[in-house]
Order: C-alpha cells, then structure tokens, then sequence
C-alpha cells in the first residue's frame, strides 16, 4: 500500500510522504488564497470555500486566519459560522451538521502519533474522523481530538479538550472534556 492508502484506510501512515504532503501543501495554498480575500467580499470567500472543501451548505462564513491540512476532507452543513483562527487538521474526515458555531482560537485535529519514540522518528501518524452533529456551540480555544464524535444540541465551554464523544443535549466541559449538564432540545 502507497503511505496515501494507508491513511485512507486507518493505517499508521509516513506524514511527510510526497502524496500526503502534497494533499498538505495544496491545502496551504488555497487557505492562503481564502485568507488573501477581503473580509467584506462574502461572494468570494464563500466561492473559495466551495472550491477547497469536500462539501458545504449554505450560509458558511469562516473568519480568518483559517487553516487546514486538506480542506476536500471537511464537510460542512448549513448555517456555520467559524470564528477567528480555526485550524482543521483535516487528514481524515471532519463532518460538521447545520447550525454550528466555532468560537475562536479552536483546533479540530484528524491527525495523533505514536506514544513510541521510534514510530515518531519514523514521522508516523494515525489519523481518526471527527462528527459533530447538528445544533452544536464550540466555545473559544476548544481543541477536539482524533475520532470524536459530538453529538446534536451539545455545547462544549470554552477552553476545553474533547477527547471523548459527547452524547447529545448536554453541555461539556474541562480538560478532559466531561458532560456537566443534559439541556432540552428545544428545536423538536
């Protein structure tokens, strides 16, 4: 298997492997030409947008400094607002649903390495999708780990680590991240 398949496929992969830098590379491109439109010009960046990612809805509005490893792995629904400084570490899929807002400063990563000395010498990775369902608010500088899955009407407080799914109307917080309150859906 190419390094590319492997990681595909789950596998521990080589990051610095010329198919998959060259994934990471373009990826870089197109941020920073999204990051080069000005911040008025919506037709643009939403133009851009559909150009770098895997999919989007409508109503999509990312704040620069947007940064990813990817970007045609990110899946976006409707009604999404990202703010300042979102960095999705897209190696795998990242699926997000309808009415979800970021606060600043969040990390989303697909990507983690070995605890081994010689597998991170050997540039390892292991890369896992992350789901965020629907009706979800991402406080400030949250940072979502390696196959997470948060569920729908979830809030996670700012400054938290999700390294663990999170079930459905609750709220998440702390580092870990831990489910401190279930709310009401009250969308049903």
């Amino acid at each position: 298997m190419t390094e590319l398949e492997k990681l595909k496929a789950g596998l521990e992969y080589c990051y610095d492997d010329a198919e998959v830098e060259a994934l990471k590379l373009n990826a870089i491109e197109q941020c920073k030409i999204y990051n080069a439109i000005d911040d008025s010009d919506y037709a643009s960046q939403a133009a851009q947008l559909e150009k770098m990612l895997g999919a989007k809805g409508d109503k999509v509005w990312i704040a620069k400094t947007f940064n990813c490893d990817n970007g045609k792995n990110i899946f976006i629904g409707s009604n999404f607002t990202g703010n300042y400084n979102l960095t999705i570490l897209d190696i795998r899929e990242v699926r997000i649903g309808d009415n979800v807002m970021i606060g600043p400063n969040t990390l989303i990563t697909t990507v983690g390495h070995p605890l081994s000395a010689r597998g991170r010498r050997a540039h390892l990775g292991i890369a896992k999708p992350v789901t965020i369902g629907n009706d979800v608010w991402i406080g400030g500088n949250v940072t979502i780990l390696p196959g997470v899955t948060i569920g729908n009407n979830v809030v996670i407080g700012a400054g938290a680590v999700v390294s663990r799914d999170i079930p459905d109307n609750s709220v998440a917080v702390g580092v870990p991240a831990r489910v401190v309150k279930a709310i009401e859906n009250d969308c049903e």
